[in-house]
């Protein structure tokens, strides 16, 4: 198997031999899919082994957890999804924990992102319930991102008076999240999370939700302990999960800032970084 890359030099060593893990959480864009959006065919066989040995392995994603569900259903049974960004975390079709907005919010965000749209920026709002994710834009370039990440999704003709529990706002961007949408969404950083979570998503959600907070609430429900959870992270959204774990992985494809937090670097998403690490800390 060839070699990690070197640790960061800030960080603690890797362990001579397997380490005690019992939880590994990984994050799916740009982190265990590769630039295609394809898993990697040696998961299985891992995951199969990892499940022998009692290690929990948990998909945390800004994704939609019926899109997880899909993803994963060979294998979904006892697994924890950390869906939408830890705003909403099920296992086995059961919540465990979820974090919805106010509805006056999430109303307030599409006619927003209407205001940026009428003013010329290529954008648009995904309102995420716990039922569907729902949409205004009917056209395909829009719609084929959208389902991406939510499989289950529904056009509405107001996405302000959707009837279900908000859990997030996602906002899909054609140009670049970080310079043009999320600064025009300054109005609720000071009591919300406005998160840029990929080159072209933001996600808005409680100050309180973010993929860390639904980690430490599966630790402490299943009194597993930041030193024997492990950790994979791309992206500005992963954050807070890669400060809940002592075995904090970036990816080499990492945005500069998740590199500076994480403890460890580990091989870029496409060159199946998640798996060649996961194998050399547990002895695979």
């Amino acid at each position: 198997m060839p070699a990690l890359p070197t640790p960061l030099a800030d960080t603690l060593p890797l362990p001579a031999g397997p380490a005690d893990i019992r939880l590994i959480v990984t994050d799916m864009d740009g982190t265990l899919l590769d630039d295609a959006k394809r898993i990697p065919g040696e998961l299985w066989p891992a995951l199969a082994e990892l499940r022998r040995r009692g290690v929990l392995f948990s998909p945390a994603s800004g994704r939609q957890y019926a899109t997880l569900a899909r993803q994963f259903a060979r294998v979904a049974e006892g697994m924890v999804f950390i869906a939408e960004n830890g705003t909403y975390v099920v296992r086995d079709g059961v919540e465990l924990s979820s974090d919805p907005m106010d509805g006056s919010v999430a109303a307030e965000l599409v006619r927003t992102v209407r205001r940026l749209a009428a003013d010329g920026v290529d954008v648009g709002a995904v309102v995420c319930g716990k039922r569907a994710a729902y949409v205004e834009r009917t056209d395909e370039a829009f719609l084929a991102e959208v389902r991406r990440y939510y499989v289950e999704h529904r056009i509405v003709a107001d996405a302000t008076a959707v009837e279900d529990d908000v859990i997030k706002v996602a906002l899909f961007d054609f140009g670049s999240a970080e310079r043009s949408t999320a600064p025009a969404l300054a109005g609720f950083a000071g009591t919300h999370q406005v998160v840029v979570s990929g080159e072209h998503w933001v996600d808005v959600m409680n100050r309180t939700a973010n993929k860390g907070a639904a980690l430490r609430g599966l630790q402490r429900a299943l009194g597993i302990t930041p030193a024997q959870t492990m950790v994979f992270g791309d992206y500005l959204n992963d954050l807070e999960m890669l400060d809940a774990a002592h075995w904090s992985f970036a990816m080499a494809n990492a945005h500069p800032e998740v590199v500076r937090r994480a403890r460890h670097l580990a091989p870029s998403n496409n060159d199946n970084g998640v798996l060649r690490t996961i194998s050399r800390v547990l002895g695979l």
